[in-house]
């Protein structure tokens, strides 16, 4: 039971863009498309799984005193594998990520991940930790992308969706609507699930 409570808590209850509020840079900066967010989450959970699972496996070998470079070091080669294989096989995502793909290594989601759970327990949890956590920031970040890209071109995945006479809304495909979507986010989250 534990192993599927270490899954499903990153999906809704530990969620960590609207409930821990971390790893904020990257959903606001790259929510302005499906496919955009999309990458971005599929980019971060390969690391994330990938890092908790390096982590956990070489917990009681890894020194306290030296653990967060360690980490740093785990996570960016895998933050560099996915940086070429974005680049070789989809540059149109690579180069719309831009920056924000090297920038993986220092989110503070896989980073907090790696120091809260994957350093303490063992490989399978942190598996499905870092699962769980992906797959939320993932679904969190597409939805993000989802509403500002239907608001703010009339579009879905670049096919347009609400037809030739509406009027789009341009806020919401610059930052200012990045982070009105998240606050209406948090909002209902928070209206419809309680606090936690």
């Amino acid at each position: 039971m534990k192993i599927w409570l270490s899954f499903t808590k990153g999906i809704l209850k530990e969620n960590p863009v609207l409930v821990l509020m971390i790893g904020l840079c990257p959903a606001l900066a790259v929510s302005s498309t499906v496919r955009d967010a999309f990458g971005m989450g599929i980019a971060a959970t390969f690391v994330l799984v990938c890092s908790n699972i390096v982590i956990s496996l070489l917990r009681r070998a890894v020194p306290h005193q030296m653990r967060i470079p360690i980490f740093i070091v785990i996570i960016s080669t895998f933050v560099t594998i996915v940086d070429y294989v974005m680049a070789a096989y989809s540059p149109s995502i690579h180069h719309a990520l831009g920056v924000f793909i090297p920038l993986i290594v220092v989110n503070c989601i896989i980073l907090g991940r790696a120091e809260a759970f994957a350093y303490k327990n063992p490989v399978l949890h942190s598996t499905m930790d870092g699962l769980g956590m992906g797959i939320g920031f993932t679904l969190i970040i597409v939805l993000m992308g989802a509403i500002r890209e239907l608001l703010g071109n009339g579009t879905i995945l670049g096919s347009p969706v609400l037809g030739s006479g509406f009027e789009p809304a341009l806020i919401m495909i610059l930052p200012p609507g990045a982070f009105l979507t998240i606050g209406f986010m948090m909002a209902i989250k928070k209206k419809i699930w309680g606090e936690k």
